[in-house]
């Protein structure tokens, strides 16, 4: 049956257009149950990654004394590494068989990974190393998010592409949220919780989490093999058939060659998409030690009241997902994604410091070897026990660099939590409409990867350029990245349009 459908494109947050006479059709409405299981699997995809994280620290330690910060550093890496590695291969995968092939077998290795991450308590040594290895095979489990937009991409029209794209951005902000909101939920427990003596399984508050993952997981493989259906649709709507992917009589229905696709726009996308990444890595790494740092905030205040910005910034996301379908339908994608990297540059540009007050700063006293909080003048004893805030002495720029104020810190958060989400939706869609109607795993894997890469390097490059010049030089450079990115999609602005519109199928 072919599809004639033409979907409303006000449809709101997680809703296909149930309400039109068409979606009585068979086919469309098991195409959108089917869009539906990925949306799932991209919110499991994003609570596998920050439902341990904020407990991830004090279980290293307990596990493995041995254990430093700088060895946390590589355990958070390793999710994001291990993710770059899978997308491609899963993206690869999923252009020549069955996406329910790649997405049951990396929820697999995502469940295996869960349950090996609460055994790591286990071996008698090196339980560290047990960790990282969990997280890294987490991380890889999660290079199937490749084949979950590539098969969203390839299951609408271009009408119905920027809405899908929204409601799975918005369950992956959800996922987000939700994540730290259920291990706290968890913290119950408690560190001793209970032995099942059974399978000598410890279940605690930094086990349990773990293990909900891996149930998750459970219920996620079971929807992808008994709901998920292939569907493919051209980007005017029309229905494709699906591929037969018997090697003796495997058909072709890729109406152009890969040479057709403009591998300038291509690239482009990759590097923009990069970019916003790593300004979301940098801005999500430094949070905590900037609070710190400007505000003498302690360490349960720092973590306290960026979890309840963060969660904030979170429902501020999805706000803009529902938002960006609008702007984007009213003045397109290009538009809206140039908006997003000028609130983006704007936010950073607001945390440069400035003005003659400067920040509080733990100073040494070299006869105890211990610190002192310098608090507006009055020295704190040596022997105190009140835990010492403000900037580390160790920080040389902290005596001449103004501090930046808490107003600056709020507005950039809120600036950033516009920008941030406005340009990963049009980044997606806008990428998926210029690899058109052809199989795109392969090129959603490489995407996947660019994300990853700069969620990996983001953190190594604000911890080490913030800790050795400070926030205006950290800051700065951000910003030139930023403008350097308006730049660039300058240049290639007209370059950056579907498929169907280049090969002049239909009007932009």
């Amino acid at each position: 049956m072919s599809e004639s459908i033409d979907p409303d494109e006000n449809t709101p947050l997680l809703r296909d257009d149930a309400s039109s006479s068409g979606s009585l059709d068979k086919d469309y409405r098991c195409r959108w149950r089917s869009i539906r299981v990925m949306y799932f699997t991209m919110f499991l995809s994003s609570v596998g990654f920050t439902i341990v994280i904020t407990s991830l620290w004090p279980y290293l330690k307990k596990v493995d004394d041995a254990a430093n910060a700088s060895f946390l550093g590589w355990v958070v890496a390793a999710y994001s590494l291990g993710q770059m590695i899978a997308s491609p291969l899963f993206g690869l995968w999923s252009n020549h068989r069955p996406c329910r092939e790649p997405l049951v077998c990396s929820i697999f290795i995502n469940l295996s990974a869960n349950i090996y991450y609460a055994y790591a308590y286990l071996p008698g040594s090196n339980n560290r190393i047990h960790i990282l290895m969990a997280r890294a095979f987490v991380g890889f489990g999660a290079g199937n998010v490749a084949v979950v937009r590539s098969y969203v991409s390839g299951a609408t029209s271009l009408k119905e592409r920027t809405n899908a794209m929204a409601n799975m951005s918005a369950c992956q902000a959800l996922g987000f949220i939700l994540g730290p909101a259920l291990q706290a939920g968890l913290s119950f427990i408690g560190e001793s919780g209970f032995m099942v003596e059974l399978i000598h399984l410890q279940i605690n508050m930094y086990t349990a989490p773990a293990l909900l993952a891996a149930l998750f997981g459970l219920i996620n493989i079971l929807l992808v093999l008994l709901v998920l259906r292939e569907h493919r649709v051209g980007d005017d709507g029309r229905h494709i058939p699906a591929i037969n992917y018997a090697p003796e009589d495997q058909i072709d229905v890729r109406d152009e060659p890969e040479e057709a696709i403009d591998q300038v726009a291509v690239l482009t996308s990759n590097v923009l998409f990069f970019a916003v990444m790593f300004i979301f890595a940098v801005f999500e790494t430094i949070a905590t030690p900037l609070s710190m740092d400007m505000f003498a905030w302690t360490r349960k205040d720092a973590v306290f009241y960026n979890g309840i910005i963060i969660c904030c910034i979170g429902f501020e996301s999805i706000l803009v997902f529902l938002v960006v379908k609008v702007a984007s339908q009213r003045f397109g994608d290009r538009p809206v994604l140039l908006a997003g990297l000028a609130i983006i540059f704007c936010g950073f540009f607001i945390l440069l410091p400035w003005g003659n007050r400067y920040p509080k700063i733990q100073w040494a006293d070299v006869t105890n070897n211990s610190l002192i909080s310098k608090t507006q003048g009055a020295n704190l004893p040596s022997n105190s026990s009140v835990e010492p805030t403000g900037c580390p002495f160790e920080q040389i720029w902290c005596q001449y660099t103004p501090a930046i104020h808490l107003a600056q810190y709020i507005s950039s958060d809120i600036l950033i939590g516009v920008g941030y989400p406005a340009c990963n939706v049009m980044s997606y869609t806008l990428y998926s409409k210029i690899l058109g109607p052809k199989p795109q795993g392969v090129y959603m894997g490489w995407l996947t990867a660019s994300g990853s890469g700069a969620r990996t390097l983001g953190p190594v490059y604000v911890s080490q350029v913030y800790t050795l010049l400070g926030p205006r030089w950290a800051f700065s450079l951000i910003c030139g990245m930023m403008v350097g990115a308006v730049v660039l999609l300058g240049c290639v602005y007209r370059r950056l349009v579907a498929f169907s519109v280049r090969h002049g199928r239909t009007v932009d």
